[in-house]
């Protein structure tokens, strides 16, 4: 079964088309390092919630959307292989300063157990 990891940003909504930039740019070296699957979700509704939701978990400002994104991996031992090669490659810092506050994102690895098609 596949490895995902999932990540939770606040990003300003004046960003929106040079997050999507960086996001096409990593995407692409995600995928030569062995990503199977890479997703990318703007907010559209993000309702408050009463004691934890998507924009407290990043403490994301009014002028933020929230994005959603996860990565999936053939295996966990793809994913690390990836983290390993990603430290090294000159193209991320080529990049430049992210269009986001890379403090608050939130992110994780899970093991899948459960899927449909």
């Amino acid at each position: 079964m596949s490895y995902v990891q999932g990540f939770i940003i606040p990003v300003p909504k004046a960003n929106k088309t040079a997050y999507i930039e960086v996001a096409k740019a990593s995407g692409a070296i995600f995928q030569e390092y062995g990503a199977v699957r890479i997703v990318e979700s703007w907010s559209e509704t993000t309702p408050d919630g009463k004691v934890t939701d998507f924009k407290m978990a990043v403490n994301a400002e009014p002028h933020e959307a929230v994005v959603f994104s996860w990565i999936e991996w053939p295996d966990k031992a793809t994913c690390d292989a990836a983290e390993e090669k990603m430290v090294k490659d000159p193209r991320f810092e080529a990049m430049g300063e992210m269009p986001f506050d890379g403090k608050r994102m939130i992110y994780a690895g899970f093991d899948p157990i459960f899927e449909t098609q």
